[in-house]
């Protein structure tokens, strides 16, 4: 196992992200294009991307391992990963807004 240190600032390219993540680079092509990861800048060597992609990649990747999924239901399991977060955020902040009684 190894480890890497990410810089928060620090874009990377389709291939360091695919490197980083274990996607093959076809499938993180087509994740791309189905919306699952944004590029956060568009160059002339291709796309850049946020490294804080490199941990929703790796998740991908063992939901690909794990249940033998193609890109498309590998697209949706994680656009539904993300949608689940995002009620649970907003559940957390409607939690913190309730009074509090005893």
């Amino acid at each position: 196992m190894e480890v890497y240190w990410l810089d928060a600032h620090r874009s990377l390219s389709l291939a360091e992200l695919s490197e980083l993540s274990g996607l093959p680079l076809a499938e993180l092509g087509e994740l791309v294009e189905r919306g699952v990861f944004e590029p956060c800048t568009a160059e002339a060597d291709g796309h850049r991307f946020a490294a804080g992609c490199v941990t929703a990649a790796r998740t991908a990747a063992r939901l690909r391992t794990d249940f033998d999924l193609q890109p498309s239901g590998l697209a949706l399991a994680m656009k539904l990963l993300e949608r689940v977060r995002e009620l649970e955020v907003q559940m957390r902040d409607l939690q913190a807004r309730l009074p509090r009684y005893r």
